[in-house]
C-alpha cells in the first residue's frame, strides 16, 4: 500500500458538486468521495472537457477554486486553491 503524505486529515463522504467552469456557463456533475481543508477526491462520468483549473460547488457554502493534481480513469484529485471548510 502507498504511503500516504497529506498533511491534513481527509474525511470520507459522498456528497453530490458541481464543476463549474467557463465564466460559470458550464458545469460537470461529481461525487465528493473525501475532503479535507487542502483537497478533495472527486469521482465523475468521464475526465473529457475537464480543466486544469475550476470552481467546486458544494449544495451549501460557496464555491471553492480548485486544480487538478492528479487524474486516475474517472477520479480526479483536486486542492483548493482557496481552502473551505467540510462541514
Amino acid at each position: 500500500m502507498a504511503e500516504d503524505h497529506r498533511n491534513e486529515q481527509r474525511h470520507r463522504t459522498l456528497k453530490p458538486a458541481l464543476i463549474v467552469f467557463n465564466e460559470g456557463r458550464s458545469t460537470i456533475e461529481c461525487m465528493i468521495r473525501n475532503l479535507s481543508e487542502g483537497g478533495a477526491q472527486l469521482k465523475v462520468e468521464s475526465l473529457i472537457g475537464i480543466p486544469d483549473e475550476f470552481l467546486l460547488k458544494l449544495k451549501e457554502g460557496a464555491p471553492a477554486r480548485a486544480r487538478v493534481a492528479w487524474k486516475r480513469g474517472t477520479t480526479i484529485g483536486i486542492r483548493f486553491v482557496d481552502p473551505i471548510s467540510h462541514q
